[in-house]
Formats: C-alpha cells, sequence, structure tokens
C-alpha cells in the first residue's frame, strides 16, 4: 500500500473533456445535459404513495431535455450544470432516509450495470464537480458499495467543511469499520475532478488528474459492487453540489 500524502493538488489538472464537455443548455433538465442512463436518482423526500421511503427517479424518467427535475433537490443551474441539494438530516429538516442509514441523499445510483466485479479489468467513475455549501458535517461526494449485505460501502468519498478530502475504506464487508485517510484539499466552490478505480482487485483515487493513490483493501476480497455519486449529507444543515461531467466505465 502507498501512503497518500496531505496534498494541494493543482487545480489546473482539472481540464478533461468528459460525457458532457459539450456547452450545457440550462433550459434542458438535467437528463438532457448529461447521460444519465446508467443510473436512477435517489431523492431525500418521499413518495406520495410511501411516505416514508425515499422515492427513487428511474433513468428512463431522468432523460432528455423533459426529464425529471425538481428546484429544491435536482436541477439544472443558470450555467448548465447540475445542482443536487440536500435540507439538511432527518432530525433538522424531517427528510427521508434509507432504514440503513441516519442520513438524507440526492444521489445517482449505478443501475446499468447494476452489479460488477472488482476483479474486472476497468470499473471507474470519474466526476467533475464543485461542492457550493458543505454543510456542517461534510458530504460523500462518490461512493462504491457492495451488493453482499444491503448497502454496505467499500468505500466513501468525502468532502468536509473545511475543504479537506477524505477516503474511508471498509475493512471488510459487514461494515462499520472504515479506515479513513487524507486525499487532498479543495476549497469551497473550487470546481475539481475526482477518479475512482476498484478493477483488477486493486482500489485507488485521484484528484485532478494529479496521480493514482492506491488504497489498501483489507479483507474485502473483491465483492461485486456499484458506483454512486451525488450529495450525501453528513450533517444536519443544507447542503448543495454542483455537477460538471460525470462518467462510468467498465
Amino acid at each position: 500500500m502507498r501512503s497518500p500524502a496531505h496534498i494541494l493538488l493543482p487545480l489546473a489538472a482539472a481540464l478533461w473533456l468528459g460525457t458532457t464537455a459539450a456547452a450545457q443548455d440550462p433550459d434542458c433538465a438535467p437528463g438532457g445535459n448529461f447521460d444519465l442512463s446508467k443510473f436512477n436518482l435517489q431523492l431525500p423526500i418521499g413518495s406520495d404513495s410511501n411516505p416514508d421511503s425515499p422515492q427513487t427517479i428511474s433513468s428512463s424518467e431522468l432523460a432528455g431535455c423533459d426529464g425529471w427535475s425538481d428546484t429544491s433537490y435536482f436541477f439544472t443551474s443558470s450555467s448548465g450544470s447540475l445542482i443536487m441539494k440536500v435540507p439538511g438530516s432527518p432530525s433538522s429538516s424531517g427528510c427521508v432516509t434509507t432504514p440503513n442509514s441516519d442520513h438524507c441523499r440526492t444521489e445517482l445510483r449505478e443501475t446499468s450495470p447494476g452489479s460488477w466485479d472488482p476483479n474486472s479489468s476497468v470499473n471507474r467513475l470519474k466526476v467533475r464537480l464543485a461542492v457550493k455549501v458543505p454543510g456542517n458535517g461534510g458530504i460523500a461526494i462518490g461512493q462504491i458499495l457492495h451488493n453482499l449485505q444491503p448497502n454496505k460501502p467499500v468505500a466513501e468519498l468525502y468532502y468536509e467543511p473545511s475543504g479537506d478530502i477524505e477516503i474511508g475504506v471498509a475493512q471488510t464487508t459487514a461494515g462499520g469499520n472504515q479506515i479513513r485517510q487524507p486525499v487532498g484539499h479543495i476549497d469551497v466552490g473550487d470546481i475539481f475532478t475526482f477518479e475512482l478505480r476498484y478493477e483488477s482487485n486493486a482500489l485507488s483515487i485521484a484528484l485532478n488528474d494529479g496521480g493514482f493513490q492506491d488504497l489498501d483493501t483489507y479483507d474485502l476480497d473483491a465483492p461485486p459492487c456499484y458506483f454512486k455519486t451525488g450529495n450525501y449529507n453528513q450533517g444536519d444543515a443544507p447542503t448543495e453540489v454542483s455537477f460538471h461531467d460525470i462518467s462510468v466505465s467498465h
């Protein structure tokens, strides 16, 4: 395992061409500017039929300029970026979360494929974003979860209110035993990229294309996984994240 230093990575390295390199249309719903065909959307609110369980929007409902959006949670900004907002925690805002979490989220969950093998040669999530409002507890902006137990994380990438970025890696598939380590620092509001890879049974993270940091996977033993990215609020105050590119490769 290579021990990462706590470094400030150059923002100039953030220039890359993702799936939405063309100009984004502020008059389109997010599904008109981003390829969301591989994701569903999980919201911090319930549906009319099930108010106590997070509402999920399918990829087909998200698709196109007339796709699903909501100015409180998931919408296109005046510049064309994708905004994801969370109002706080269940106790502070009444938002709705899953049975296995204390935190609310507006988050894209990979569904196509819904599961992949970390032993495969390519499993990559690359995102260009800016954290506009980090709240008082930070945000998980990227995740790898596994399917062996309900929604247990392999790795979670955290953006802290200070701008520090850390990654937590579970030691086993049982969860609840993450080891966190620093990745870098990005000032609040600055645009940056991250890329998570879990391929050839090796886990790694890069910020701003500044080189990959190898991460110990302990006793995880390559469980079947899927990616998530979005605004997974870890605190009680409102949070807001602006997305400029989202790309998944297998």
